[in-house]
């Protein structure tokens, strides 16, 4: 005997886990893309401290106003300049299933113009501070 699926079941690919997020720092950078692309200033996602991080790491290169947080959330704000948006091309570098580590040599022969976030041993930093500190780690977005 077959179960039926709800209507609401169907539309969610069947899964009656609603809500997770397998990439959940991905989805977040995703967000704001997709934000800065539609003209809106805020984007709120699900408050993780890689999130955090990363946000934080964003409002120091200028692509973010603000980053603000509360016991589930983080809320940022979109930086504009002219009446458009810094932050409209995000490329994700590591997903879950391929992760993309690279060493501070690497990182230093990378010479596009190009901003790349990378968590490291001493936490989430520009290539730029990452090579001061001559750390590596793994590449998580690249901003073009």
């Amino acid at each position: 005997m077959k179960k039926k699926m709800k209507t609401s079941d169907k539309q969610n690919g069947g899964s009656k886990n609603k809500g997770l997020i397998n990439y959940p720092v991905g989805d977040f950078l995703i967000r704001i893309k997709n934000t800065s692309i539609a003209g809106k200033k805020t984007v709120i996602a699900k408050k993780t401290s890689l999130i955090v991080d990363v946000a934080k790491t964003l409002k120091k290169l200028g692509f973010l106003e603000s980053v603000e947080t509360d016991k589930e959330n983080i809320t940022v704000k979109i930086r504009y300049q002219n009446k458009q948006p810094l932050l409209t091309n995000i490329k994700l570098v590591s997903k879950p299933g391929l992760r993309i580590y690279k060493s501070a040599d690497e990182l230093e022969k990378i010479k596009k113009p190009t901003f790349l976030i990378i968590t490291t041993s001493k936490g989430v930093l520009s290539k730029d501070e990452a090579l001061k500190k001559r750390v590596g780690g793994e590449v998580i977005v690249e901003i073009l």
